[in-house]
């Protein structure tokens, strides 16, 4: 069976996770792999509905996209989940879950550079007081002590990034290594 991946990006709202995960899928597919793509915005709207934003409610939305990606992963698929997922702990419990497979990458990008790119409003308001329990304001990110991978997006591209992380799948045995030009030339 082909080993399952759960591919985990983590950081701060704004950080780079999703659009780095948009700039990894495709490479995946290319690599042959049946993806599955759990963004944290995309899951509170669905499976996570009616969750706010405390720390249960935050810990119970990690865990709910955790036993999805380990399911993924049991099956040999590869799951990308883009997460906020600001506490420590329950990363871990994920890890627990998913098991072997887990990889979790930390997207590490400074919270002043995050709210430059706050499209949505959240960091405004929160500095404003109207928007609560945000993650870098008036809540912890708890940032990942043995991530497998950091990755900045603040001096590369979110397709230099998605590179780096093919790179590590293969070195891993995800993936399959590609050839190099040379290679493909000589069979």
């Amino acid at each position: 069976m082909t080993q399952g991946a759960c591919i985990w990006f983590t950081g701060l709202s704004g950080s780079g996770k999703s659009t780095t995960a948009a700039a990894l899928i495709p490479l995946l597919h290319e690599c042959g792999r049946t993806v599955t793509e759990l963004d944290g915005d995309v899951v509170r709207t669905h499976l996570s509905k009616g969750l706010g934003f405390s720390k249960d409610d935050r810990d119970t939305n990690v865990r709910r996209i955790g036993f999805v990606a380990a399911e993924v992963v049991k099956h040999g698929g590869i799951c990308v989940a883009s997460v906020v997922s600001p506490y420590r702990a329950t990363r871990d419990e994920v890890r627990q879950m998913v098991g072997s497979g887990f990889i979790e990458i930390f997207v590490d990008t400074p919270i002043e550079v995050c709210e430059q790119r706050d499209v949505k409003g959240w960091y405004a308001g929160a500095r404003q007081g109207t928007v609560t329990h945000m993650t870098g304001i008036d809540d912890p990110y708890e940032p990942p002590l043995h991530a497998e991978l950091v990755l900045t997006t603040t001096d590369t591209t979110p397709a230099r990034n998605a590179a780096v992380v093919i790179d590590f799948l293969e070195e891993r045995g995800v993936l399959v290594p590609r050839l190099t030009a040379a290679e493909a030339l000589a069979e």
